[in-house]
Protein backbone atom coordinates (compact mmCIF):
# COMPACT_ATOMS: atom_id res chain seq x y z
CA UNK A 1 0.00 0.00 0.00
CA UNK A 2 1.90 3.27 -1.18
CA UNK A 3 0.54 5.28 1.54
CA UNK A 4 2.85 3.29 4.05
CA UNK A 5 5.58 4.51 1.58
CA UNK A 6 5.26 7.85 3.00
CA UNK A 7 5.24 7.30 6.45
CA UNK A 8 8.28 4.55 6.49
CA UNK A 9 10.88 7.16 7.46
CA UNK A 10 9.00 8.45 10.24
CA UNK A 11 7.13 5.59 11.48
CA UNK A 12 9.79 4.89 14.28
CA UNK A 13 9.81 8.69 15.76
CA UNK A 14 6.37 7.84 17.81
CA UNK A 15 8.34 4.67 19.85
CA UNK A 16 10.60 7.87 21.17
CA UNK A 17 7.88 9.56 22.63
CA UNK A 18 6.71 8.53 26.30
CA UNK A 19 3.51 7.36 25.36
CA UNK A 20 5.09 5.46 22.43
CA UNK A 21 7.35 3.33 24.30
CA UNK A 22 5.25 2.91 26.94
CA UNK A 23 2.50 1.41 24.15
CA UNK A 24 5.34 -0.25 22.70
CA UNK A 25 6.29 -2.05 25.75
CA UNK A 26 3.11 -3.47 26.71
CA UNK A 27 2.28 -3.98 23.78
CA UNK A 28 5.14 -6.34 23.70
CA UNK A 29 4.54 -7.76 26.77
CA UNK A 30 1.21 -8.70 25.80
CA UNK A 31 2.06 -10.79 22.81
CA UNK A 32 4.73 -12.26 24.24
CA UNK A 33 3.09 -13.17 27.34
CA UNK A 34 0.91 -15.82 24.72
CA UNK A 35 3.18 -16.39 22.03
CA UNK A 36 6.35 -18.59 23.26
CA UNK A 37 9.24 -18.27 20.46
CA UNK A 38 12.08 -20.86 20.82
CA UNK A 39 15.57 -21.41 19.61
CA UNK A 40 16.01 -22.30 15.89
CA UNK A 41 12.07 -21.60 15.38
CA UNK A 42 10.97 -20.44 11.95
CA UNK A 43 8.71 -17.54 11.93
CA UNK A 44 6.76 -15.41 9.50
CA UNK A 45 6.01 -11.64 10.79
CA UNK A 46 3.34 -10.37 8.39
CA UNK A 47 2.76 -6.71 7.87
CA UNK A 48 6.49 -6.38 9.38
CA UNK A 49 6.71 -3.02 8.55
CA UNK A 50 10.15 -1.28 9.69
CA UNK A 51 10.87 -4.59 11.39
CA UNK A 52 10.93 -3.85 15.15
CA UNK A 53 9.43 -7.64 15.64
CA UNK A 54 11.50 -9.19 13.06
CA UNK A 55 14.69 -7.81 14.56
CA UNK A 56 13.03 -8.89 18.42
CA UNK A 57 12.22 -12.50 17.13
CA UNK A 58 15.88 -13.00 15.58
CA UNK A 59 17.54 -11.63 18.39
CA UNK A 60 15.66 -14.42 20.33
CA UNK A 61 17.13 -17.03 18.04
CA UNK A 62 14.06 -17.33 15.47
CA UNK A 63 14.80 -17.68 11.71
CA UNK A 64 12.68 -14.87 10.31
CA UNK A 65 10.94 -13.85 7.41
CA UNK A 66 9.28 -10.59 7.16
CA UNK A 67 6.93 -9.66 5.19
CA UNK A 68 4.85 -6.39 3.85
CA UNK A 69 3.54 -4.10 1.07
CA UNK A 70 5.16 -1.37 1.56
CA UNK A 71 9.07 -1.22 -0.15
CA UNK A 72 9.57 1.44 1.98
CA UNK A 73 8.90 -0.10 4.88
CA UNK A 74 10.87 -2.97 4.55
CA UNK A 75 13.62 -1.17 3.21
CA UNK A 76 13.72 0.77 6.76
CA UNK A 77 13.29 -2.64 8.20
CA UNK A 78 16.57 -4.24 6.13
CA UNK A 79 18.77 -1.14 7.38
CA UNK A 80 18.07 -2.04 10.87
CA UNK A 81 18.59 -5.42 10.46
CA UNK A 82 21.86 -4.79 8.75
CA UNK A 83 23.09 -2.10 11.22
CA UNK A 84 22.21 -5.13 14.27
CA UNK A 85 24.17 -7.35 11.81
CA UNK A 86 20.95 -9.54 11.88
CA UNK A 87 20.46 -11.85 8.73
CA UNK A 88 16.39 -11.35 8.02
CA UNK A 89 14.68 -11.97 4.70
CA UNK A 90 12.20 -9.13 4.21
CA UNK A 91 9.82 -9.23 1.46
CA UNK A 92 7.42 -7.36 -0.41
CA UNK A 93 4.29 -9.92 0.14
CA UNK A 94 1.06 -9.67 0.34
CA UNK A 95 -0.94 -11.69 3.47
CA UNK A 96 -4.23 -13.13 1.02
CA UNK A 97 -1.77 -14.80 -1.57
CA UNK A 98 1.51 -15.75 0.45
CA UNK A 99 4.43 -17.07 -1.61
CA UNK A 100 5.47 -20.12 0.08
CA UNK A 101 4.50 -23.79 0.63
CA UNK A 102 2.13 -25.60 3.12
CA UNK A 103 2.87 -25.77 5.90
CA UNK A 104 6.47 -23.76 5.81
CA UNK A 105 6.59 -22.05 9.17
CA UNK A 106 6.65 -23.10 12.80
CA UNK A 107 4.78 -20.17 13.82
CA UNK A 108 3.01 -16.75 12.34
CA UNK A 109 3.48 -13.34 14.10
CA UNK A 110 1.81 -10.08 13.02
CA UNK A 111 1.37 -7.21 14.90
CA UNK A 112 -0.64 -3.83 13.90
CA UNK A 113 -1.08 -5.44 10.73
CA UNK A 114 -4.65 -6.55 11.16
CA UNK A 115 -6.05 -3.15 11.08
CA UNK A 116 -5.58 -2.84 7.12
CA UNK A 117 -6.86 -6.31 6.27
CA UNK A 118 -10.35 -5.78 5.45
CA UNK A 119 -11.32 -9.94 5.29
CA UNK A 120 -9.88 -11.58 8.38
CA UNK A 121 -11.06 -15.14 7.95
CA UNK A 122 -9.21 -15.04 4.45
CA UNK A 123 -6.21 -13.79 5.58
CA UNK A 124 -6.36 -16.10 8.61
CA UNK A 125 -6.92 -19.10 6.87
CA UNK A 126 -4.06 -18.52 4.73
CA UNK A 127 -2.16 -18.29 7.55
CA UNK A 128 -3.16 -21.41 8.69
CA UNK A 129 -2.02 -22.95 5.45
CA UNK A 130 1.65 -22.37 5.91
CA UNK A 131 1.96 -23.03 9.56
CA UNK A 132 2.89 -26.56 10.51
CA UNK A 133 0.84 -28.80 12.45
CA UNK A 134 1.14 -27.60 16.07
CA UNK A 135 2.34 -24.29 15.37
CA UNK A 136 1.74 -20.98 16.67
CA UNK A 137 -0.47 -17.99 15.22
CA UNK A 138 0.13 -14.76 16.98
CA UNK A 139 -2.19 -11.47 16.03
CA UNK A 140 -1.84 -7.94 17.66
CA UNK A 141 -4.24 -5.26 16.67
CA UNK A 142 -6.02 -2.42 18.15
CA UNK A 143 -9.30 -2.76 19.95
CA UNK A 144 -12.28 -1.19 18.12
CA UNK A 145 -14.13 -1.00 21.06
CA UNK A 146 -11.35 0.90 23.21
CA UNK A 147 -10.74 4.50 23.65
CA UNK A 148 -7.61 3.92 21.35
CA UNK A 149 -9.93 2.78 18.42
CA UNK A 150 -12.48 5.96 18.83
CA UNK A 151 -9.58 8.07 18.41
CA UNK A 152 -8.34 6.41 15.09
CA UNK A 153 -12.49 6.25 13.79
CA UNK A 154 -11.84 10.35 14.58
CA UNK A 155 -12.65 12.91 12.15
CA UNK A 156 -9.12 13.80 12.34
CA UNK A 157 -7.46 10.49 12.30
CA UNK A 158 -10.16 9.19 9.10
CA UNK A 159 -9.47 12.46 7.08
CA UNK A 160 -5.57 12.83 7.96
CA UNK A 161 -4.07 9.77 8.55
CA UNK A 162 -3.57 6.33 7.60
CA UNK A 163 -6.27 4.97 9.26
CA UNK A 164 -8.60 5.86 7.31
CA UNK A 165 -7.65 2.91 5.43
CA UNK A 166 -8.03 0.72 8.44
CA UNK A 167 -10.94 -1.62 9.17
CA UNK A 168 -10.59 -2.20 13.19
CA UNK A 169 -11.50 -5.28 14.79
CA UNK A 170 -12.78 -6.31 18.10
CA UNK A 171 -12.06 -9.93 20.20
CA UNK A 172 -15.25 -10.62 19.02
CA UNK A 173 -14.28 -10.66 15.22
CA UNK A 174 -11.31 -13.42 15.94
CA UNK A 175 -13.63 -15.94 18.64
CA UNK A 176 -15.36 -16.94 15.42
CA UNK A 177 -12.24 -17.72 13.24
CA UNK A 178 -10.55 -21.05 13.53
CA UNK A 179 -12.56 -20.87 16.70
CA UNK A 180 -11.53 -24.71 17.60
CA UNK A 181 -7.75 -23.31 17.51
CA UNK A 182 -7.59 -20.64 19.41
CA UNK A 183 -6.47 -20.76 22.72
CA UNK A 184 -6.82 -17.21 24.19
CA UNK A 185 -7.01 -13.61 23.59
CA UNK A 186 -5.38 -10.93 25.90
CA UNK A 187 -5.99 -7.45 26.29
CA UNK A 188 -3.14 -4.39 26.85
CA UNK A 189 -2.77 -0.54 26.90
CA UNK A 190 -5.63 -0.06 29.62
CA UNK A 191 -4.29 3.99 29.51
CA UNK A 192 -6.03 6.28 26.94
CA UNK A 193 -4.18 8.24 24.31
CA UNK A 194 -5.32 11.59 26.15
CA UNK A 195 -3.58 10.33 29.61
CA UNK A 196 -1.00 13.32 30.63
CA UNK A 197 2.85 11.87 30.48
CA UNK A 198 3.68 12.27 34.46
CA UNK A 199 0.56 9.75 34.27
CA UNK A 200 1.88 6.94 32.14
CA UNK A 201 3.05 4.31 33.88
CA UNK A 202 2.41 0.65 34.87
CA UNK A 203 0.73 1.10 38.26
CA UNK A 204 -2.25 3.24 36.06
CA UNK A 205 -2.42 0.55 33.14
CA UNK A 206 -2.90 -1.88 36.05
CA UNK A 207 -5.54 0.32 37.56
CA UNK A 208 -7.09 1.03 34.45
CA UNK A 209 -7.16 -2.76 33.76
CA UNK A 210 -10.18 -3.43 36.41
CA UNK A 211 -12.44 -0.67 34.42
CA UNK A 212 -11.27 -0.14 31.03
CA UNK A 213 -11.36 -2.14 27.74
CA UNK A 214 -8.13 -2.94 26.23
CA UNK A 215 -6.61 -0.63 23.42
CA UNK A 216 -4.99 -3.53 21.89
CA UNK A 217 -5.60 -6.82 22.19
CA UNK A 218 -3.89 -10.10 20.56
CA UNK A 219 -5.13 -13.46 19.61
CA UNK A 220 -3.34 -16.73 19.74
CA UNK A 221 -4.14 -20.07 17.66
CA UNK A 222 -2.60 -23.49 17.79
CA UNK A 223 -2.89 -25.27 14.31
Amino acid sequence: MAVFDLEANNYDKWYDTKMGNFVDKVETKCAFDLFKPFKGMKVLDIGCGTGNFSIRLKELGCEVIGVDISDEMLNVARKKAKEKNLDIDFLNMDIYNLEFDNESFDAVFSMAAFEFIKDTKKAIDEVFRVVKPNGQILVGTINKDSSWGKLYLSEDFQKNSVFKHAEFKTIEDFIGIQSDNLVETKECLFIPPCTEKNNISMEKEEELSKIKEGGFICALWKK
